[in-house]
């Protein structure tokens, strides 16, 4: 029992010297809110792209003018999907944004256009859940196709979507870990900084891997709150 408790107090001595007293646990917290950041601002602009590219697709199928659009959009997404985020990020880095100093804007972009190219799929296949007649419906009232996806479509797509954005979101935080290699200083990168100059290998990945735990346990509690949300409105 003794061994144990002075275990114990060497281990919380080390992590008042490795955190607190030299005030790295301030780098830690400025890591966290950069990946959140990062996070927020690449699921907005992955839903902007996603969502275009779904209604792009979908409104195709009845227009010959829009299938060359169609056919970038497919290729967009066949290229996308098929580079590891962590190339794409370092050829937006060191390639096509190499004037922008900001390694979060390049990140935020570089992964808001990588879940993009997932997005479409998971909204198109959210739109095409819609029965068909929705659009017939839509259009014997008056509606153009667009106020019909609007106004019909889309309001009904968002319930089969949301859970699928959900999994993406978390996803896409986990991903945001490679961030550093661009001048990032993320929550990966703080640890493993902090790592750096403290000598300390142990207790700053365990506590970058728990955070990173504890905020995806959250985020899929609340998607599971959501889902069974969802499934009590389609029940009534």
């Amino acid at each position: 029992m003794n061994t144990l408790l002075i275990a114990l107090e060497a281990w919380v001595a080390k992590l008042d010297k490795t955190f607190i007293q030299s005030g790295h646990y301030k780098m830690i917290l400025e890591g966290l809110v950069t990946t959140v950041q990062i996070t927020m601002g690449a699921l907005v602009i992955g839903v902007i792209i996603g969502l275009i590219i779904a209604l792009i697709k979908y409104l195709a199928e009845d227009s010959r003018l829009l299938k060359p659009l169609a056919a970038l959009c497919d290729f967009y997404v066949t290229v996308i999907r098929g580079i590891p985020v962590t190339v794409l990020l370092l050829i937006f880095y060191y390639l096509i944004m190499v004037t922008c100093t900001d390694g979060v804007l390049v990140a935020t972009i570089t992964f808001g256009i990588n879940s993009g190219a997932y997005m479409a799929e998971l909204i198109r296949s959210g739109i095409n859940a819609v029965d068909r007649g929705q659009m017939e419906a839509g259009r014997s009232l008056g509606l153009s196709k667009m106020q019909t996806m609007r106004r019909i479509i889309l309001p009904q797509a968002v319930r089969y979507v949301l859970p699928a954005v959900g999994n993406e979101f978390i996803a896409l935080l986990k991903e945001t870990s490679v961030a550093g290699y661009v001048a990032v200083v993320d929550l990966t990168r703080a640890g493993n900084l902090v790592r750096n100059n403290t000598h300390d290998m142990f207790n700053p990945l365990m506590l970058v891997a728990i955070v990173y735990l504890v905020m995806v346990v959250i985020l899929t509690k609340a998607l599971g709150i959501l889902e069974r949300k969802l499934d009590k409105y389609d029940k009534r």
